[in-house]
């Protein structure tokens, strides 16, 4: 059986689906082939349920809180069953909501197992079946996403040790957990168990944890981390090969030059994703592969022009909308469309711990490498009436400027719902706008986002309620 497209995308993730239907807009006739369910990663493991169980885990704190609000209410329980249920209504909502649209697009979807046999050329082995089905196309869009990495003697084992996958699906939850890994995902994990109750335990590589970040969102988020009850340890190298099971987990690292012991019922690996370039027949073609991710032009086009790749298995940021977008501008680079490259700079970034963080642009250290002379606007959330309506005044908005033209470089947040406040600096970015633009933007009071124009008038020292 064989079957004539103009794209064929292999992985119906974030990426993968929103490819497809901007293809189909384009008048290409599209399939789109997905082993697992539409949705993907993001949807079915990681963005969507990490964030419904962080939700339940906020409401769960604050219930426990309620009397700073004047809500008396001691018998608080958790019921985790209810937790994950709630999880999974809200994941196959969507996922029938993905189905939808590709049906709606009039694009073809293949359950099973996809493989490049060459330029032009994809097999598919459906579920269940074990005839193959021929896929014919003018191009391969490969949007197969990643796994997350582990480390060699700490590889998942589904009881002790655990990723963010088998994390997900834990049917109840332990009393204490050690966490390796202080980056996004191990302190959204760090943030969500300790308001389910949990004692928990971050050993960070790095002397820093968030290493990415601004160093003052970083300092910070360390701060409240701690103030929540987590216990965290920078600049410690764990050893595998110390690791012992039985009551539950202990292991040892290297920490100021001796070896420390840790112990818990459970220990979450989270030190990043590896991309899936395996076993979809990437050896049929002379596409190259480097330091384990596949390497594309600016219109995500592979050394073989008929097969583009987008999302995680490029690197850079693996982020979903990301993904999306790169995926967005390869589809209209096949269609001849006239599209600009995507610029990295401009993507904003959130991690979804208590409180949130969010950040667009340059660090203030990045803009100072890059040799501009900056300066900064900084603003605290506990001079906000909205943020202590909330009861959340912890945090604060950084913006990095530079010192010659007023532009913004740079935005930085950490506190109460910064997650949504984000894309105003974004798009400010977009339209190179100047501190001052920003500042002369009339926030509504009250807000969160006065924090935003206060911190832009800070830049010249004119805040005014601090």
């Amino acid at each position: 059986m064989s079957n004539q497209y103009d794209v064929v995308i292999i992985g119906g993730g974030t990426g993968g689906y929103v490819s497809a239907i901007r293809a189909s807009q384009l008048g290409l006739k599209t399939a789109v082939v997905e082993k697992g369910k539409l949705g993907g990663t993001c949807l079915h493991a990681g963005c969507i349920p990490s964030k419904a169980l962080l939700r339940s885990a906020e409401v769960f704190a604050n219930a426990k809180h309620g009397e700073k609000f004047g809500v008396i209410a001691p018998e608080v329980s958790l019921d985790f069953r209810k937790v994950q249920a709630r999880k999974e209504e809200i994941t196959e909502r969507l996922f029938k909501g993905v189905q939808h649209l590709l049906k709606k697009g009039k694009i073809d979807v293949y359950e099973g197992k996809g493989r490049v046999l060459g330029a032009g050329n994809v097999s598919v082995r459906l579920n269940n079946e074990d005839e193959d089905i021929l896929l014919n196309c003018q191009n391969i869009l490969i949007a197969t996403g990643s796994r997350p990495r582990t480390l060699p003697g700490l590889e998942a084992d589904g009881k002790y040790v655990m990723t963010s996958d088998e994390a997900l699906q834990m049917e109840e939850l332990p009393r204490s957990i050690l966490i390796v890994g202080g980056g996004v995902i191990g302190i959204e994990w760090a943030s969500m168990l300790i308001d389910f109750g949990i004692e928990v335990t971050v050993i960070e590589y790095a002397d820093r944890i968030l290493p990415t970040e601004d160093q003052e969102i970083s300092k910070e988020a360390q701060r409240l981390m701690k103030k929540k009850g987590v216990k965290i340890v920078t600049g410690a190298k764990v050893l595998p090969e110390t690791l012992e099971k039985g009551e539950g987990v202990s292991i040892k690292a290297e920490h100021k030059g001796k070896e420390v012991p840790y112990s818990a019922d459970k220990l979450l690996v989270s030190v990043g994703r590896l991309a899936n370039v395996e076993g979809f027949g990437l050896e049929n073609t002379t596409v190259a592969v480097e330091r384990g991710i596949i390497q594309t032009n600016e219109f995500y086009q592979t050394n073989e022009p008929d097969i583009y790749a987008i999302g995680d298995v490029i690197g850079g940021l693996q982020l979903a909308h990301v993904a999306s977008h790169e995926g967005i501008i390869a589809v209209e680079h096949m269609a001849g469309e006239k599209t600009a490259p995507l610029d990295y700079t401009l993507v904003s970034k959130c991690i979804y711990s208590s409180p949130e963080v969010a950040s667009v642009g340059l660090t203030e250290d990045e803009a100072k490498e890059k040799g501009y002379q900056v300066k900064t606007g900084k603003f605290p959330f506990r001079a906000i009436g909205k943020a202590l309506v909330f009861g959340e005044a912890d945090g604060f908005v950084k913006l990095v400027v530079d010192q010659e033209s007023n532009k913004l470089l740079g935005a930085h947040m950490i506190g109460p719902h910064v997650t949504d406040m984000i894309t105003e600096l974004g798009l400010a970015q977009v339209l190179n706008a100047t501190s001052m633009e920003i500042a002369h933007t009339i926030h509504p009071h009250p807000t969160l986002a006065e924090a935003i124009g206060e911190a832009a008038l800070a830049v010249e020292g004119k805040e005014i309620h601090a």
